[in-house]
């Protein structure tokens, strides 16, 4: 069964947005198999958006990722990658296909209130950055 890495991005946990967010990827029949809240350090969150790091905003989102709890989540499902990011929606919220997290809640570019893995390679090397075996509630 696939698996992604669902991320609630600081933003979004200092609005109370989490469960909205984590209620919306359930509804799709993704079922939630790991969760906890945590307060990233710069070397994890440097180590999560490693594939940014020759890019200009790299900082930025290490820092903004870093400035306060998020929540990390795995939902488990058939093709849950995809379907995540769908109604996760675009990046940017003003480019987010109306009705998506990202376009509901998000409130620019870097403060989008959530991130997900973009393929199932990623998912399995992010989910190993947040969580071990035995946290992990697989079916």
């Amino acid at each position: 069964m696939e698996k992604t890495l669902v991320l609630i991005k600081p933003d979004a946990t200092q609005r109370g947005l989490a469960s909205a967010i984590l209620s919306r990827l359930e509804k799709l029949g993704l079922k939630m198999v790991a969760i906890k809240m945590l307060h990233l350090d710069k070397q994890l969150a440097r180590q999560h958006y490693a594939v940014h790091k020759d890019k200009p905003f790299f900082s930025s989102l290490v820092d903004c990722i870093s400035s306060a709890p998020i929540v990390a989540a795995v939902f488990e499902g058939y093709k849950a990658v995809e379907r995540a990011r769908e109604v996760m929606g675009a990046t940017d919220p003003a480019k987010a296909e109306a009705g998506t997290i990202r376009s509901d809640f998000g409130v620019d570019i870097e403060h989008n209130s959530v991130h997900g893995s973009d393929s199932t390679e990623t998912a399995e090397i992010e989910i190993r950055l947040f969580f071990t075996e035995n946290e992990i509630f697989s079916s």
